[in-house]
């Protein structure tokens, strides 16, 4: 049966209207008279009747109007990229509807936000996915065919001709390696053929090769049975974080780890690098946190000193184990 909910407006009349009453029936029942020409201790006497109806008419208005103060502080710190932020209904009194109204509103909000979050990060996915075989069949046996030709060119070229042919040969060579990288860089094919922590270890060797700082890496043999959307999302964590280090730290070591415990799986990249502001959320942090939540966990970016000092920053990624049903 659905419980009668009365308007906050009537709300308020009634109790305004019962201190008036109430205020009334004390004057009506008690032996104070007021004369022609008030005196002073009458005066006195009606001022303090007025200030005891002031007073309990406020009092009771405030157990009604101080969720609404909580509900407006409550409005400035809403933060859908931060979700969770509730108000406490069992402490609302009769603006309980309300309050519960509103709890309900952001729960909606939330969980519209993840989903059309998820489906933009597949789309996004699924791009990648395109592009890199774009790349692998198009542009990249394009650029074997033209190495092939010029292999074929070195050999009935004259000598003179042959210094310049060479170094063509050898450009044409770089650009398809780097065709190749790119396209392992949208498509991890280590982590679909051989598993997360190998991916793991063959993006902090990248990192390390292509002129950056020294990854260190520290990850287990093995991890727990992943789904497939919660392994792409700690490799991109983890690729994401490599990049920024790599662009912006200026690092000259980085720590990259897989922890397994009783709580979850943690993935932490550590640099020495110059470290970045507070509450700093570029493009590359927010995509991380949005993953994150996409799945479940938890991502914290934190600075160890000040900007501009050797102070290092710290990414982590908590996520909980998946629970394995009891025989």
């Amino acid at each position: 049966m659905p419980r009668l909910s009365m308007p906050l407006f009537w709300r308020v009349c009634l109790i305004n209207g019962a201190v008036f009453l109430l205020g009334t029936l004390v004057l009506a029942l008690s032996p104070a008279t007021v004369s022609a020409r008030p005196l002073l201790s009458e005066l006195v006497v009606l001022l303090l009747g007025l200030t005891v109806i002031v007073l309990v008419n406020g009092a009771l208005l405030r157990t009604v109007l101080r969720p609404l103060d909580r509900l407006t502080a409550v409005t400035g710190q809403i933060d859908l990229r931060h979700p969770g932020l509730r108000l406490d209904e069992e402490e609302s009194g009769p603006a309980r509807p309300l309050v519960r109204g509103f709890n309900a509103m952001l729960e909606r909000l939330e969980v519209e936000r993840s989903t059309s979050t998820a489906r933009a990060l597949q789309a996004q996915e699924a791009e990648r996915q395109r592009i890199a075989q774009e790349l692998h069949d198009e542009v990249g046996q394009s650029l074997t065919a033209v190495l092939l030709g010029l292999r074929h060119l070195m050999d009935t070229a004259p000598e003179r001709s042959r210094a310049e042919l060479d170094e063509l040969r050898g450009t044409t060579r770089t650009s398809l390696e780097e065709v190749r990288r790119i396209s392992e860089r949208l498509r991890p094919g280590d982590l679909t053929e051989l598993g997360l922590v190998s991916a793991l270890a063959g993006l902090a060797r990248a990192t390390s090769a292509r002129n950056g700082p020294v990854v260190r890496r520290s990850l287990p043999s093995a991890v727990p049975e992943l789904s497939s959307e919660t392994e792409l999302v700690i490799y991109r964590v983890a690729q994401e974080a490599l990049t920024n280090v790599v662009r912006h730290a200026r690092a000259g070591t980085v720590d990259l780890s897989l922890a397994l415990s009783d709580a979850g799986l943690v993935l932490r990249v550590v640099d020495d690098g110059v470290g970045i502001p507070p509450g700093a959320m570029g493009a590359g942090i927010q995509g991380m946190l949005e993953r994150a939540q996409m799945i479940g966990g938890e991502l914290d970016v934190r600075s160890h000193g000040e900007r501009g000092r050797r102070s290092g920053t710290e990414v982590r990624l908590s996520l909980p184990l998946p629970r394995r049903a009891e025989p």
